[in-house]
């Protein structure tokens, strides 16, 4: 799984190092990873040939034609980058998507499980804040229900 966040600085060519475990995570047919735009948030979306075959594996089971089908293979597919590590463990990340995000210098790669975003380090940090403030009132409306279930239950 891809975990944790880590903080690094772009060089002049727009390299950066992602962490060993990341690219270990990212084994397959080739030595990088695939990123494009995030759906989700400001921010790059990227991970290894196990997420590409799930984003692809969802376009194929589509029917050609579909809108959807023809909205995610230009969005994933035509938007995708195919990042090859260099001997020192970096990628460089398209000037388009570094444009399309205020990525300039310092970035925030996170890890979120089956793939990882990278993020402005500025951006991250407010979405963050965000996430955290959207994770507390969630769980704390969870144990709400689930203890009224279990009141419920009890009579």
């Amino acid at each position: 799984m891809f975990l944790s966040t880590f903080e690094k600085q772009l060089d002049a060519k727009r390299r950066i190092v992602l962490p060993h475990e990341f690219r270990s995570l990212a084994a397959g047919p080739f030595d990088g990873v695939y990123c494009f735009p995030s759906f989700e948030a400001d921010c790059i979306e990227g991970g290894g040939q196990a997420f590409f075959d799930a984003y692809n594996g969802v376009i194929e089971e589509l029917p050609f034609g579909d809108p959807l089908r023809t909205a995610l293979s230009t969005s994933v597919l035509g938007g995708m980058a195919k990042l090859s590590f260099d001997t020192a463990g970096r990628i460089i990340l398209p000037e388009a998507l570094c444009v399309e995000f205020g990525i300039i210098d310092w970035v925030s790669v996170v890890g979120l499980g089956d793939h990882f975003q990278i993020w402005s380090r500025d951006a991250f940090r407010a979405h963050s804040t965000r996430q955290r403030e959207i994770a507390r009132e969630g769980l704390a409306s969870l144990r709400a229900q689930q203890r009224m279930a279990r009141l419920g239950a009890a009579t």
